[in-house]
């Protein structure tokens, strides 16, 4: 038996970090490109039923330190045994990075943080972004976005200025992305590429993709939609 045994000798947890980046989903503030096929009040439900999600996969992974990076209140949807800090900094490709110093001020152990845009993810699927960091086969795990950004990035190291000035929320972010990774020289592991839910058909998709999730649930609930084309007025 190891003289100073550590967690991950006696029953697997991974001596690692993930955190969830999440906005507080309010009417208004999540979602709207959910909008007009679905309320405001409605694609808040379905952010919050996609957050619920996510917590819940991160809750059954098995690492051991849980985080929300969250801008807004707390609420029922947040499971126990998260560390919850303030998201601060102006725009997404800031928040990220400060995000990333206040987990690394804690506790430098690899970190892996996603969005909360991708419900169908599992813990077996986030243990694959996590075991190559942990036991240094990669530097970086790496999730691309069918829409052409990224789902989820993993460092071995947390270096806040590789997100510093990526551009955010483009078609080309997850490449800029990936390109920041490599022109670092670090060993970059691939993960599957994931729908985020951004639009009512990518809801449709990803609710019959995962359909015991809270979120295919909620699509359920609500009945599925698709985009209503503008009607021009003339």
């Amino acid at each position: 038996m190891p003289d100073n045994p550590t967690p991950d000798n006696r029953d697997n947890t991974l001596a690692a970090q993930i955190m969830v980046i999440a906005k507080e989903p309010l009417p208004g503030r999540v979602k709207t490109r959910l909008t007009p096929a679905y309320t405001p009040a409605e694609a808040a439900e379905l952010a919050e039923a996609a957050l619920a999600d996510t917590l819940a996969a991160v809750a059954s992974a098995g690492v051991t330190r849980r985080i929300l990076a969250l801008d807004g209140t707390p609420g029922r949807w947040l499971p126990p045994g998260f560390d919850v800090i303030a998201q601060r900094g102006g725009g997404l490709d800031e928040r990220l990075a400060w995000a990333l110093a206040d987990a690394r001020a804690t506790c430098p152990a690899p970190l892996v943080f996603i969005g909360m845009d991708t419900p169908q993810v599992t813990p077996a699927l986030l243990a694959q972004a996590v075991e190559p960091l942990v036991s240094g086969t990669a530097d970086a795990t790496f999730g691309m976005a069918e829409d052409g950004g990224f789902w989820l990035l993993g460092l071995r190291e947390i270096d806040p200025a590789l997100v510093l000035g990526v551009p955010m929320s483009r078609s080309d972010t997850g490449a800029l992305q990936l390109a920041r990774l490599h022109q670092a020289g670090l060993r970059v592991r691939l993960l599957p590429e994931l729908a985020d839910v951004d639009t009512a058909d990518e809801a449709g998709r990803i609710a019959a993709a995962a359909p015991g999730s809270r979120f295919a649930a909620c699509v359920r609930a609500l009945g599925h939609r698709t985009a209503r084309p503008l009607v021009s007025a003339g």
